[in-house]
């Protein structure tokens, strides 16, 4: 066996261990796990968007636990300031009676970080938490620190009540890598939540990486991820495609002229073909084939598409747009 086909099949084995290890805790779900798990070896923030009560923190908190990561929990709220997510400079006497600045480091300075409800932020804080996801920095008080390495923001918000939240800026929604959506549980899957969550004895997600540095090892996951070949005619059809959801391209179809106001960037497209590397490799392959990028279309650019009012009067849904673009291909 090569060194490629090791890696290959290593990659495989831990993210179906990982998987396995999550649907312990969480009951369905299937495809939620496997696109958050997705992002986070392919070096993206994710996006869960649910009604409260669907698991979100459990799912998050499951997977920093398998990876063998450390996990924080932000509660986004109103009247949360910057300083309370990045951490602050205090005035600390030392034994010798000299007086200096020391960093108080804030709830970034983890592997996994939940931002719960993030859309309840204020600008300011969003702005925060903006440059943590894209630099892997934060600075206070004019003084860079450094995050910890990986480092993935998940955030989670809830689509139904709107009194006291700050919608986020299309710029910051181009941060994340992928959005999720959670649905709720069918009847056979909320018998099995009832079983497992009111019992003597709850599951619990373990480390599947015991043995290794879990950062060391998902950095070298990651790191395979990015040799995974895009043939080049797939890649051409890539950009047809997100060519057609721009209202402003000859491309674009009457839908999209009718009901879209802004079509996704280049950031939708590395997205797009780094999520579709990774499931290409876990059907066994070192090449992205068109059914990758099938799956990872919708999760990756349904927010980076901006439909306008007409749309949202018609109910009329990104993915419904998106769909029609890949069976138009």
């Amino acid at each position: 066996m090569s060194n490629i086909e090791e890696r290959l099949s290593e990659f495989r084995e831990t993210f179906g261990q990982v998987e396995s290890e999550i649907s312990k805790v969480i009951v369905g779900q299937k495809e939620i796990i496997r696109g958050t798990l997705g992002a986070i070896f392919s070096g993206g923030h994710v996006l869960l968007e649910g009604v409260p009560g669907l698991g979100k923190t459990l799912l998050v908190n499951s997977i920093a636990k398998s990876l063998g990561l450390n996990f924080k929990r932000i509660q986004f709220t109103p009247d949360l300031m910057p300083s309370d997510i990045t951490g602050t400079e205090i005035l600390n006497e030392g034994d010798d009676g000299k007086k200096q600045f020391i960093f108080m480091p804030g709830p970034l300075f983890a592997n996994i970080v939940l931002a719960d409800e993030i859309n309840r932020a204020t600008a300011k804080t969003q702005a925060a938490l903006l440059e943590a996801m894209e630099e892997k920095q934060i600075t206070v008080m004019g003084k860079t620190h450094p995050l910890q390495t990986p480092f993935f923001v998940l955030a989670t918000q809830n689509p139904v009540e709107l009194e006291g939240t700050y919608p986020l800026p299309e710029a910051q929604l181009d941060r994340f890598m992928i959005k999720l959506v959670l649905k709720l549980p069918s009847e056979p899957e909320m018998q099995e939540i009832l079983t497992r969550t009111t019992g003597a004895n709850i599951p619990q997600a373990t480390a599947v990486l015991e043995g290794f540095n879990p950062a060391e090892k998902i950095n070298e996951l990651k790191s395979l991820v990015r040799e995974v070949v895009v043939p080049r005619p797939l890649q051409e059809v890539l950009v047809r495609m997100l060519s057609a959801l721009n209202p402003d391209s000859n491309f674009a179809t009457e839908k999209v002229k009718k009901y879209v106001r802004f079509g996704s960037g280049p950031r939708g497209a590395q997205a797009t073909v780094l999520f579709s590397k990774v499931m290409a490799l876990l059907a066994g392959r070192m090449n992205i084939d068109f059914v990758d990028l099938q799956t990872a279309l919708v999760p990756c650019l349904r927010h980076r598409l901006i439909l306008n009012f007409q749309a949202e009067a018609e109910g009329i849904t990104a993915e419904e747009i998106i769909s029609e673009i890949v069976k138009a291909k």
